[in-house]
C-alpha cells in the first residue's frame, strides 16, 4: 500500500470518527488528486475540472458512511470520480474514444475489480453465523493459523476447523444456488 493511500485512509477514518480537522485535510488532499484525475481526462485548463472536483468532494462528504475501511480509500475515491465524470459526459452530450495505451493512472485508481470482489466476499460472509464467518476470515483471508485463530476467538482449534469447513460448504451451496439443509 503506498503512502498516499495510507495517508488518505487514515484521514478518512479519523474524519469518520468525528475529527473535523482530519476530514477537512482529507477533502483538501482529495481535491488535489481529483484535479489531476479530471485534468488528465478533460484537459488541465478545462472549465469543468473545478466543478467536477467540487461535485466529487460533496459526494464523498455525503456518502462517507458508505466507505468500507477494509478496502482501499483511493479505489472508493476514484470510483466516485468516475461516476461524476460519466454524469458530466452525459449532461454535455460528449462521446469520445479514449485510448488506454498510454494511461499512467495509479493502479488503485483504475483497479476496482478487487474492491468489488472484496465487497462480494464481505456480503457472502455476512450471511454466515459469526463463528463460521470469523473462522474463515481469520484463517483464509487474513492468514492466521488455526491455533492463532483459536486464541483470537476463544474457540477450540477443532472448532475453528469445523467452522471453516461448514462455512465454506454453506458458501459453496449459496454460490451454486442450492439451499442449506440445516
Amino acid at each position: 500500500m503506498d503512502s498516499v493511500e495510507v495517508q488518505l485512509k487514515v484521514l478518512m477514518l479519523a474524519g469518520l470518527a468525528g475529527d473535523a480537522k482530519a476530514h477537512h485535510r482529507l477533502l483538501s488532499a482529495a481535491a488535489a488528486r481529483l484535479r489531476i484525475f479530471f485534468g488528465r481526462r478533460l484537459g488541465p485548463d478545462a472549465p469543468d475540472v473545478e466543478d467536477l472536483v467540487q461535485e466529487t468532494l460533496i459526494a464523498i462528504h455525503q456518502r462517507r458512511d458508505s466507505f468500507n475501511p477494509a478496502l482501499p480509500f483511493t479505489a472508493w475515491l476514484y470510483a466516485i470520480a468516475r461516476y461524476k465524470l460519466v454524469d458530466h459526459y452525459r449532461r454535455s452530450g460528449i462521446r469520445s474514444h479514449v485510448s488506454i495505451d498510454n494511461v499512467d493512472e495509479p493502479a488503485a485508481a483504475d483497479d476496482i475489480g478487487p474492491v468489488l470482489a472484496a465487497s462480494d466476499v464481505d456480503r457472502l460472509l455476512s450471511e454466515l453465523p459469526e463463528k463460521h464467518r470469523s473462522a474463515i476470515r481469520l484463517t483464509r483471508l487474513e492468514g492466521y493459523s488455526v491455533a492463532e485463530a483459536s486464541d483470537i476467538t476463544g474457540q477450540s482449534p477443532s472448532g475453528i476447523k469445523i467452522g471453516v469447513h461448514r462455512g465454506l460448504k454453506k458458501l459453496t451451496m449459496r454460490v451454486r444456488g442450492e439451499h442449506d439443509r440445516d
